[in-house]
């Protein structure tokens, strides 16, 4: 028998696009924290057309090799 686990539902914090999009904007890079907070994103039903567009950038840039994803849990500017 299949057990089915309750995951808890994804909440994006409020802002939290916004300054998703300016730390991968700055340091280049897309950390697993960063491709966790956008998929809460992406599956954000009541979001606004600026946060949509954000996404978008983010995805493409992955997509041209303008943001490189790493396996790292955040970004250090230094």
């Amino acid at each position: 028998m299949v057990k089915h686990l309750m995951l808890p539902p994804l909440q994006l914090i409020p802002g939290a696009l916004a300054e998703l999009f300016a730390q991968t904007s700055a340091t280049g890079v897309i950390t697993i924290a960063d491709r966790y907070g956008l998929m809460a994103a992406i599956f954000e039903e009541d979001l606004a057309e600026e946060e949509r567009q954000a996404i978008d950038r983010i995805l493409r840039a992955v997509c041209r090799g303008l943001l490189r994803p790493v396996d790292e849990l955040s970004a250090v500017l230094g």
